[in-house]
């Protein structure tokens, strides 16, 4: 449309985008933002994707889901939707009891919330999961283990690794708990489809997970975890808590603390992994945690990014003396 002094590459030749030309076997690729010289590989989940003139060629493994439970409310189902809900009772995380007649189900898991702090916001105390007749029961940085009289043998093992427990059961179910306010949820390639609850359904489309107890879609976030309470007694939630409206003179403090995730410190992962409802999570966490563990609440809230960024192997050392530290010789 308009002429342009500068340089066009030779005929045979084509433009990189990056002020050089080259052959077309030589074409860069192009993942968020960064370019990738040809023959460069990258890891997408569990698949690594390879640059070949200019296209991505990638591996087709089904992978492992994962749903993530943290601080005050956040949810990040399987299919990747970010939603805030809080609710003081007992909720379905998942499970695979979901209506369907055939199948009976193998294992539920329920999320217990109370209120952390004064301005109402819930935070995760307890979660029990059920495999088969087992019933197991996290809390106070511990579990039990019950036994029922229903149900089919669900074998399962625990360990310890660094600052988590981690619970495996032989169905493909495996459980991450930090002890604290932070639950991973990871599930084996076949539920795909076949799971329920605040976690989504699993079937890779992120638009479709605010299915109601009923089967019902809803659009609305308080009203599609409102219909997975165990309890009927439980009050419904009736709106959205803004806990930095409510206390407005902790929100400067709680601004400044989370700009670390949106700082040079986590550079390398803003590219692989969107910052921003990590920081709106940390800002209304650090908000919220008004009555002693202000630390606790934003440390997990940047926590939960970090996490995020090691799937995306970006691998931030953000931990420092002053900014969370811990005491590996301990852990280890």
């Amino acid at each position: 449309t308009e002429c342009i002094s500068g340089c066009v590459c030779p005929e045979g030749l084509f433009d990189d985008g990056r002020g050089g030309c080259v052959e077309q076997k030589d074409c860069p690729c192009v993942h968020n933002n960064e370019w990738y010289s040809s023959g460069e590989k990258i890891k997408v989940d569990c698949n690594t994707c390879t640059c070949q003139k200019g296209v991505w060629k990638c591996t087709d493994n089904v992978c492992y889901g994962t749903c993530m439970i943290y601080g005050s409310g956040h949810y990040n189902t399987f299919d990747g939707k970010f939603y805030d809900f809080d609710g003081s009772c007992e909720y379905v995380a998942t499970q695979d009891f979901c209506g369907d007649k055939n199948s009976s189900g193998s294992f539920s898991i329920i999320t217990e919330n109370v209120p952390c702090g004064t301005t109402g916001v819930t935070c995760s105390k307890a979660i029990k999961m059920f495999l088969g007749k087992t019933e197991l029961k996290l809390e106070n940085k511990e579990y039990k283990e019950i036994q029922r009289d229903v149900g089919d043998d669900v074998r399962y093992w625990n360990r310890t690794v660094g600052l988590y427990l981690v619970i495996e059961a032989s169905n493909g179910v495996m459980l991450i708990w930090d002890k604290k306010t932070t639950v991973f949820i990871k599930l084996s390639p076949d539920y795909k489809g076949k799971v329920c609850g605040l976690c989504g359904n699993f079937d890779d489309k992120a638009n479709n997970d605010f299915t109601t107890r009923s089967g019902l879609l809803e659009s609305n976030a308080l009203n599609f975890g409102n219909s997975w309470k165990q309890s009927p007694m439980c009050p419904d939630v009736t709106q959205e808590i803004k806990p930095c409206d409510l206390k407005p003179h902790r929100k400067s403090w709680a601004e400044k603390e989370c700009s670390i995730i949106q700082s040079e410190v986590f550079k390398i992962c803003h590219s692989k992994v969107n910052p921003l409802p990590f920081y709106e999570a940390c800002v209304h966490d650090a908000c919220s945690c008004d009555s002693g563990g202000d630390c606790e609440c934003f440390c997990s809230a940047v926590a939960a990014y970090a996490q995020e960024c090691i799937k995306a192997e970006a691998c931030v050392f953000w931990r420092t003396p002053d900014i969370c530290p811990i005491f590996c010789d301990y852990y280890n």
